[in-house]
Formats: structure tokens, C-alpha cells, sequence
């Protein structure tokens, strides 16, 4: 089991930064050594010392070999990894679902477009907020035969339009399969959607995924209160170590409606030559192809035993009340003719939002700064930040006021392009800056980012 430093948990803030920062100095050294202000976390969290030498200790001390056999080093692989498919389910409270490793949470949603059937009468509804990975499943819905539809987000707050949503799941179209896609929370804005679309979605007929990439790095996700029928999960988001690995949660009853294409190592329990037949196995190992990463996916038991060892309610609060110490301090910034410095999109009322936030710079005329020049100055001074428009075009499509009318109009004019090549040619600017906090986040780092931030005050956007 991994262990966090015996600091003595109080209510208070101040009790709360004393714990925190004990952590950073114990199992964060990389940071500070390094002279880095990293809050990019949304991107990826960082890794523990702790997780790292305890998995590096795990690899020194055993022989794992290919878990497809019953030979003495591949037991050993296999039971590491199904302690940590096993570990997984526990920490989401799963026992009704399988867990199916993937690469990432791509890999996972990737499974859900291939395999779900959209081509018998299919239909997709998905958020305007939503990552490329889920927004990529609507060409295979597409190509099946299938159809779908975005439901939108406001410009003001970016959250969802409950009536919109609400109208499009109530359609009583007979689509044999429908499937709704949303985040549990925003991987831009930081905004969490409310779970209890999930049991609207479900009472009217449909099937719900939810990308839970954003959500579970520091809110708790108990799939027996809310029983979505496809989860998405990446690792690396949670802990920093391991990359590489994620896990789509499939619920049992749910399993069979996910088609397989292809058969691979692994993923079978017969196949003939001679007879072109086979049979896929009945469990996770249908969509495991080949052989899993087993030298890594034990680390994943480390780094779910390190996050209980801090407490997810704890990490939850830690990151409210970060954000309640950055962003009225942001928001305060204004040049010395009054102008704003900076705006924060999304909700004036963060109580329901993450850790993250999207915001974009202006000068003393009101100039926007390119997102890019912001992220190369705080690149010079050791701070990572994020910058673009984050895989997430509808995000960034409200916040810029982009018609669908003028974005058609530029798709059709040209075979290929870019951010670049389309702010040329819609006179619009694209995307924003994205800060993110996490677990070894301090006071320090924050002030140190409202610093950098600060230097733009007063200043002009040069030609």
C-alpha cells in the first residue's frame, strides 16, 4: 500500500495548505527542482515518488512474462494485472461492469464508435462540449447508416441548453439504437454537466456514454448512484504514471450490444482455419487485442492506492478552494483605463465546475493576444500553461461567435487547412489559454501565474 505524509487532517484551509504542501515537498521534488509552475493538469496530472518507486520495485523484484499462458512469469503478469482491472472496479464502485484496458480514453471511445450499432436505424446526440475523441464517433454513426444530432451549449456560461437537450432525447423517431455522448465534466471550461442526464437519457430509451476523462482526476465517480452503459477513463489524467493505459467500463447487461468487427490474439476462444469460423471470448478479453501492457498496468493499483491514500473528497475540496484563491484574483486585473485585463469563459458561479479554466488576454485598447504568444512568454518564465483550442471545437466555436453558415463556407472553399489558415479567412480569432490546477498545486504557483499575468497590464499588442 502506498503511504501519504502524517499530516493531521483539519477543516481549515490553512491545516488543508499545510497538508498539501508536505505532499508537493515528499512526493512532487521534480517541480520544484526543476524551477516549473505546471498547471496543466487537465493535459496530464504528474506522478508521485512514491508511485514510482514502488512500481519500480515491483519490476525489479519479480519475472513478469505474456499473460497468455499458464508459465510461472506470465501467472505473475496475469495476476498483477487482474488486481489492477479488479482495483479499478472497486475505486468506481463497478462491480456490475467489465473493465476493458485500453490505450487511453481515445482507445476507449474509439471501442464504443466501432462497435455500437448505428447502421440498424442508429442515432447519435452529443454535446456541443466535447472532446475530438467523442466527436469522431459521429463518422462511424455516420457511416454506418446512422444519424446525429449536437445539442448546444450557451455562450454565456457554457453550460448545457436543457431544452434543447431535452427535446432531442425526447424524439420519438423509432431509431432502434440511439446512444448519448456527453462529459461529466468540460476538459475546456471545467464546467460539469449534471450526472442525472444520465437517468433522463436512459428513461427515454437511450444508451449513455460518458467521458469521465476530465471528471474523475478529483471528484469521485460511484457508478452505483449513476449507471451510465460505456465509461471512459485515461490514468495518467488521475496519477501522471502510467501513460498509455486507460479502461472502458462496459455495465454486463449492456456488453452485448457492442459488435466486434475483427477477432485478434487474444480476444478469441476458438478460431478455425480450415473452417472460417470462431468465437469470441464472452468477457473484457473481446476487446483487449493482442497483449495487454503488463508491465505498466500494475502501476495503476499504485496510483489508485496513492489517491485513496489522500482521500478524493479531499482532493475535490483542495481544488474548490484553488480556484477560489485564482480566480477573483484573475478577474480583478484591469489596465489603468479601466479595461478588463482578461475573460474567463464559463459560469461567473464556479460551484459546479473543476479545476480548470479558459480564458483569453487583451491589451490596453482591448486587443485579444494570440494564444500562442501567451504560452511561449510563460513557456521563457518555467510556467505550463495550455493554449489552442484543446480538441474541443465546439468549445472554442461559441466562444468566438463562429456561425455554422461561415464555417461551412470555409470547409467547402479548401480540401485542407488550420487554425491559422481559417482566422484569415473568417476574420475571427480561435482559441484560448487554459490553466488547470491539481494535487501538488500551492498558493505560490498561483501567485506566481497571477504575476505573469499581471505583465500585460497596460501593454499593446504589437503588429
Amino acid at each position: 500500500m502506498t503511504t501519504v505524509p502524517n499530516v493531521v487532517v483539519q477543516n481549515s484551509d490553512i491545516e488543508d495548505s499545510t497538508f498539501f504542501n508536505a505532499l508537493r515537498q515528499q512526493e512532487y521534488p521534480q517541480l520544484d527542482a526543476n524551477h516549473q509552475v505546471y498547471l496543466d493538469y487537465t493535459g496530464g496530472n504528474q506522478y508521485s515518488s512514491t508511485q514510482i518507486k514502488t512500481h519500480f520495485a515491483r519490476l525489479q523484484g519479480a519475472v513478469f512474462g505474456n499473460p497468455h499462458s499458464l508459465n510461472p512469469a506470465s501467472a505473475v503478469s496475469t495476476k498483477m494485472v487482474e488486481d489492477a482491472r479488479k482495483k479499478i472496479l472497486e475505486f468506481f464502485n463497478a462491480d456490475n461492469y467489465y473493465c476493458i484496458f485500453t490505450s487511453n480514453a481515445t482507445g476507449a471511445l474509439k471501442i464504443v464508435g466501432e462497435c455500437y450499432p448505428f447502421e440498424e436505424n442508429g442515432r447519435f446526440v452529443l454535446l456541443a462540449d466535447n472532446h475530438n475523441s467523442v466527436n469522431g464517433i459521429r463518422e462511424y454513426c455516420h457511416s454506418k447508416g446512422g444519424s446525429f444530432a449536437y445539442s448546444p451549449i450557451h455562450f454565456e456560461d457554457l453550460e448545457l441548453d436543457a431544452g434543447v437537450l431535452q427535446k432531442l432525447l425526447e424524439d420519438d423517431t423509432p431509431y432502434r439504437h440511439k446512444l448519448f455522448a456527453f462529459p461529466a465534466q468540460s476538459n475546456v471550461s471545467g464546467v460539469r454537466h449534471h450526472l442525472k442526464w444520465i437517468q433522463t437519457a436512459q428513461a427515454l430509451g437511450w444508451d449513455v456514454l460518458l467521458d469521465a476523462a476530465a471528471f474523475v482526476p478529483t471528484t469521485q465517480l460511484n457508478l452505483q448512484e449513476v449507471t451510465p452503459d460505456f465509461v471512459s477513463v485515461s490514468f495518467y489524467k488521475i496519477f501522471g504514471y502510467p501513460t498509455g493505459i486507460g479502461c472502458l467500463l462496459v455495465r454486463k447487461d449492456k456488453f452485448h450490444l457492442l459488435h466486434k468487427r475483427w477477432f485478434a490474439g487474444g480476444t478469441v476462444t476458438a478460431v478455425s482455419i480450415f473452417s472460417p469460423h470462431h468465437f469470441l471470448a464472452g468477457n473484457h478479453e473481446r476487446f483487449e487485442d493482442g497483449t495487454v501492457n503488463y508491465l505498466d498496468i500494475p502501476a495503476v493499483t499504485t496510483g489508485l492506492e496513492f489517491i485513496e491514500g489522500i482521500g478524493m473528497d479531499r482532493i475535490h475540496l483542495r481544488m474548490e478552494n484553488l480556484m477560489h484563491y485564482l480566480i477573483p484574483r484573475l478577474t480583478a486585473l484591469q489596465h489603468s483605463n479601466g479595461r478588463e485585463l482578461l475573460h474567463i469563459f464559463g459560469p461567473r458561479n464556479r460551484a459546479a465546475c473543476g479545476g480548470t479554466i479558459v480564458l483569453n488576454i487583451f491589451d490596453i485598447h482591448g486587443n485579444q493576444y494570440p494564444f500562442e504568444h501567451i504560452e511561449q512568454d510563460a513557456s521563457k518564465m518555467g510556467i505550463s500553461i495550455r493554449s489552442g483550442c484543446f480538441c474541443n471545437p465546439g468549445i472554442d466555436e461559441t466562444n468566438n461567435c463562429l456561425t455554422a453558415e461561415e464555417l461551412s463556407r470555409y470547409y467547402s472553399s479548401r480540401d485542407n487547412g488550420d487554425f491559422r489558415d481559417m482566422m484569415q479567412y473568417l476574420g475571427k480569432m480561435r482559441g484560448a489559454i487554459r490553466i488547470s490546477v491539481g494535487i501538488p498545486t500551492t498558493q505560490s504557483d498561483l501567485d506566481t501565474c497571477i504575476r505573469f499575468i499581471s505583465n500585460y497590464i497596460d501593454k499593446e499588442v504589437m503588429a
